[in-house]
């Protein structure tokens, strides 16, 4: 895909690709979507990218999988990327983010309280200056 980039290089353009693609989301729905339609919005999202799983797998789910298919669809779209966009709507796209960046140290709070895995000094101080630098 690259070849005249060392591993590490494409690895870390492929990892900043995902928060680019995120954060487009914000731009795209205040531009092009819509205003106040957040189940259209995330229709539109979603309904690309699981058509072209399709296409690619090439085979219906099994016949015993539809009703966990349908499950996870509900929750995906109408619950989930529904409120990205209700959000979306609503939150100007730099609390958005900054917002977005808070997750790192959810996380680790999360891994401290369920599991017991107290986070490093420095992932909690680059956790922090990740929403410091957001913030900015």
């Amino acid at each position: 895909m690259f070849p005249v980039m060392s591993a590490s290089a494409r690895d870390a353009l492929l990892t900043a690709c995902a928060p680019l693609i995120w954060g487009s989301t914000y731009w795209v729905t205040s531009q092009w979507l819509p205003p106040d339609r957040p189940l259209t919005a995330a229709v539109c999202r979603v309904l690309p990218a699981g058509l072209l799983l399709l296409l690619w797998a090439r085979q219906w789910p099994a016949a015993g999988q539809w009703r966990r298919v349908f499950g996870l669809a509900v929750l995906n779209i109408a619950v989930f990327q529904a409120l990205l966009f209700v959000a979306a709507y609503r939150l100007p796209g730099g609390v958005a983010a900054i917002l977005g960046a808070t997750q790192p140290l959810l996380v680790l709070g999360w891994a401290w309280l369920l599991d017991g895995q107290r986070p490093a000094g420095a992932v909690t101080t680059a956790a922090v200056l990740g929403v410091a630098g957001m913030a900015l």
